[in-house]
């Protein structure tokens, strides 16, 4: 049984309003593409190109939620998350290899989180980023293992909720220019110097461990497997969940943009730090400003902290045919190797700044990984049955593994 933590059997109603009861994993992924990374990819692209690379957040999402929803399906179809699933279904050399290098994946995207948190500290208190970033882990550690999933999803909407209004109030302190954005949303250009940055959102946006953890909590609802009917509400429910979730964090990646292209841009004042941003919106929107924007980064790298953990304890126990469970010792163990070796990182790193690159250079080698196993998996009629991709989803599945792979590519060389 996975999770342990509802009273099982209930089916999907048929209430619209019952929808909302099945809203909540889908935001529990959201946070991993507006996390600290995401952050710094936006203030880049809005304070170097205005509101010109808007279009690149609206393709990546839409890449997302295919990606997502198909991970997820491979969850309600089959009873087993992406790590399970490549156990079951490969031979052990290659489930050694999937299966090792997202675990580093985890561990690297949870080091970038741990280290937004620790600035968004330093920003808020002055306190040290090595010393912020103790505290963060410790933070974290506590909702992992002192609450229930329900509780943590809890948590997690009200972080995004409050991530979400937060650049409400900071999109009304600004002039927007509401036309541009419009078409900043659906007219792709590529200016002078911006294909790193539009590779790097696009980066932000697809990660690796957000594919397994979908396929792991999106059973957190323990519903009942029995029956082509129940599966194709499960399905349905989960994609009005996805799609939502996803909205919710284009919503939020745009308004990013939005607010550094209204800032930075027409200032003439590039940014590329988080922290360089929260200096300069002091002298620009004033200092409540700077302030709300150092704690929606904080519930960011919160947030995203935690479903990082989550990954990397689903994924490690995916190893040993388990599904992810705080009481079992395989989860814990994939949980604590996850923050704890990436705090450990961040103290034996001297710049930061470096330490995020090369952790991106990584995740750049392993997205594709990811991606297609994923789509072998849900291709074969043997782990799918009747419920396998269409040709149409092979299409489009194989034409987002091979954009992300080549952009992903071209990302690493230009870090090289």
């Amino acid at each position: 049984m996975k999770f342990n933590i509802l009273s099982g059997g209930n089916k999907p109603k048929r209430s619209a309003l019952d929808i909302i009861k099945y809203i909540g994993p889908g935001l529990i992924v959201t946070v991993g593409f507006i996390d600290p990374g995401n952050w710094a990819s936006n203030v880049a692209a809005g304070s170097s190109y205005g509101y010109t690379l808007l279009w690149i957040v609206s393709l990546s999402t839409i890449m997302l939620i295919i990606l997502q929803h198909n991970a997820a399906h491979l969850g309600i179809v089959t009873g087993d998350c992406l790590s399970e699933a490549t156990t079951k279904h490969t031979k052990p050399a290659v489930k050694n290899v999937v299966l090792s290098t997202a675990v580093i994946a985890c561990i690297l995207t949870a080091m970038a989180e741990l280290l937004g948190g620790a600035i968004a500290l330093n920003m808020l208190f002055k306190i040290p980023i090595k010393i912020g970033s103790i505290i963060m882990l410790l933070v974290v550690l506590w909702m992992l293992f002192g609450n229930s999933y329900k509780t943590l999803e809890k948590w997690i909407i009200g972080f995004v909720s409050i991530i979400g209004i937060s650049f409400i109030f900071e999109l009304t302190l600004v002039h927007v220019q509401w036309k541009s954005v419009a078409v900043g949303f659906v007219t792709p250009t590529f200016p002078l110097g911006s294909l790193p940055i539009i590779m790097s959102v696009l980066g932000a946006v697809v990660m690796p461990h957000n594919l397994f953890l979908h396929s792991e909590i999106i059973q957190s609802r323990q519903w009942n497997l029995k029956g082509d009917n129940t599966i194709k509400k499960q399905l349905k429910y989960e994609f009005v969940d996805t799609l939502f979730s996803m909205i919710i964090g284009w919503l939020i990646n745009s308004a990013m943009i939005i607010l550094a292209a209204s800032t930075f841009f027409v200032s003439r004042i590039p940014v590329s730090a988080l922290d360089q941003a929260q200096q300069m919106l002091k002298p620009l929107l004033g200092n409540g400003a700077s302030i709300v924007f150092a704690l929606a980064l904080l519930f960011a790298g919160l947030a995203s902290t935690v479903t990082a953990g989550m990954a990397g304890g689903s994924i490690f126990a995916g190893m040993f045919g388990e599904p992810y469970d705080m009481s079992d010792g395989h989860s814990r163990a994939g949980v604590c190797i996850t923050l704890f070796v990436a705090l450990i990182i961040i103290f034996f790193i001297s710049d930061p700044f470096k330490g995020l690159i090369y952790s991106q250079m990584f995740l750049s080698i392993q997205l594709p990984i990811t991606v297609f196993i994923q789509i072998y998996l849900t291709s074969s009629k043997k782990v799918m049955g009747k419920y396998v991709n269409s040709m149409l989803d092979k299409i489009a599945l194989w034409v987002i593994g091979i954009v992300v792979t080549v952009l992903n590519i071209a990302l690493l060389v230009s870090y090289l």
